[in-house]
């Protein structure tokens, strides 16, 4: 049975419910799935369950799969889906202080230096590939298949694959660069090879293997939701290809049944980014088209995310003027409107176009809600940071290749930044300011170097509280000031088409 392929051992448990076969698959693959699921989710016990859930969705489907499919891309893109399905339940805050947690643990080598660094972004640079490419690297670096091998897999020739490896390993490279991890593709493929696959834990196999054979029967009711989103998640992907077909079907056949279904299938592919809890991944698969429609959602329930390439965005129940600054690339803090904004507040967005939708957004802005941005210089009520201290120790010399930088409600972290920059995406410690402060902040310390910052302070009951607290944290940590001051700012004037 060792000696057995992938799909033997599939056919054998399809066939007569073979739980030897079962165990030998879920051998064989349980520590690809459960690290890609651990990169996903960022922790173990979420990244257990999506294991489960993987596992058994393979035993579901084990009928039904071609006698050509690569399970190992098979099961890379089903955890994909089921990892999905799970961050929905969680919220960006936990995943942050995942990858933190993961970054601030290098090891001594290069390699693994490098893998420290990019590994908390390794999935969302693999969604940006197609899903052959997926499949392709899978073999390559997680199975350490060879090139042969992995030819004789996918049914290609041994230089197809290497040609098609080099160019997906540049797409991960620039990928990484866009983010500051400068990484040749030999020293991504070799950090990748050895790092990229953990083993589950020790009777994680066993359990999985008891639930997955009785195809979910004894699941938890985290699992089966898990479950129940992944499968949902795999239809929107199908309907890509259903919506395909369809047309020429429509084109030749003309019928009523082949319509009526190919365009619920359509509208289920358009609409799969409509959900409470849509993140990146949901963003980068949703299907490419640039649509505002008046919220279907509860006030309260109110996200956005940007996709992994940053070309693309997506909102639930959000206002005008979030929309009207991602349209038009500018900082949230620094939008007014010319006249009175609108009394609706909430609007459900999708700006998915493959070459990028900022301009494509800016028109549906215009057509859909009558608004139309410019840019102009006002005075303005502005904060002035300033250094209070230049013996203070907290501004530190920058970690090479540090990544992290964002706001919670109680902390910002910075490996390597500048105090602020005055192009998009606009990063830095000014940026997070003017998020938490809703107004704009001139930079006036001189300090133009990079350097590594954790500033921390105590959340409060009133909003005046809070901003005290962050001012104190900046005098007493970093020794900077914020003065209030009026001042000539470049804004963007969000007002009504005549």
């Amino acid at each position: 049975m060792p000696d057995a392929s992938d799909m033997d051992l599939l056919r054998e448990y399809a066939k007569s419910q073979s739980e030897m076969a079962f165990a030998e698959l879920i051998h064989r693959h349980i520590d690809l799935v459960y690290s890609v699921a651990t990169r996903f989710v960022g922790n173990g016990a979420d990244a257990q369950d999506v294991t489960q859930a993987v596992f058994i969705i393979l035993a579901k489907k084990a009928a039904g799969l071609p006698d050509k499919t690569n399970l190992t891309g098979w099961l890379y893109e089903t955890t994909r889906f089921t990892a999905m399905s799970s961050l929905r339940n969680s919220t960006r805050r936990r995943i942050r202080e995942q990858e933190a947690h993961m970054q601030s643990d290098l090891n001594e080598s290069n390699e693994d230096d490098a893998w420290h660094q990019f590994a908390p972004h390794l999935e969302r640079a693999m969604a940006g590939l197609g899903e052959k490419d997926r499949a392709l690297l899978a073999l390559r670096y997680f199975s350490n298949k060879s090139g042969t091998e992995t030819a004789a897999l996918l049914g290609i020739n041994e230089w197809a694959v290497h040609k098609r490896t080099s160019r997906a390993l540049e797409k991960l490279r620039k990928f990484f660069s866009r983010r500051g991890l400068m990484f040749t593709t030999a020293t991504i493929a070799t950090a990748i090879s050895v790092n990229s696959v953990q083993a589950a834990p020790a009777l994680l196999a066993k359990s999985v293997s008891a639930v997955a054979i009785a195809k979910g029967a004894a699941a938890s009711g985290s699992t089966l939701t898990l479950i129940k989103g992944a499968l949902k998640i795999m239809a929107w992907t199908k309907a890509k290809t259903a919506i395909v077909i369809g047309a020429a079907l429509l084109l030749t056949a003309g019928t009523t049944a082949i319509t009526v279904k190919k365009i619920e299938a359509h509208r289920t592919y358009l609409n799969s980014w409509r959900v409470s809890g849509i993140n990146s991944a949901i963003v980068d698969e949703a299907a490419p088209q640039v649509r505002i429609l008046p919220t279907k959602f509860k006030p309260g329930q109110n996200t956005i995310a940007e996709s992994n390439d940053g070309t693309k965005w997506g909102g639930i129940n959000m206002p005008v003027s979030a929309i009207a600054w991602i349209a038009y690339e500018w900082r949230p803090a620094r939008v007014v409107f010319a006249t009175e904004p609108p009394k609706r507040s909430g609007y459900d967005f999708i700006a998915s176009l493959p070459q990028g939708s900022y301009p494509a957004l800016q028109r549906e802005l215009k057509n859909s809600l009558g608004w139309v941005g410019r840019r102009e210089t006002r005075d303005v009520d502005v904060l002035v940071l300033r250094v209070r201290n230049p013996n203070a120790t907290g501004l530190k010399p920058p970690i090479p290749g540090g990544q992290n930088d964002w706001t919670g409600n109680d902390s910002y972290v910075c490996d390597d930044r500048a105090l602020s920059s005055d192009s998009p995406p606009y990063l830095g410690l000014t940026r997070c300011l003017e998020q938490i402060f809703e107004m704009p902040i001139i930079d006036q310390t001189g300090l133009t170097q990079h350097f590594s910052i954790n500033l921390k302070w105590t959340p409060q009951r009133t909003r005046d509280a809070y901003l005290n607290a962050v001012k104190q944290a900046l005098v007493d940590q970093l020794g900077l000031e914020l003065v209030p001051d009026r001042q000539p700012v470049e804004m963007l004037v969000i007002e009504k088409v005549k």
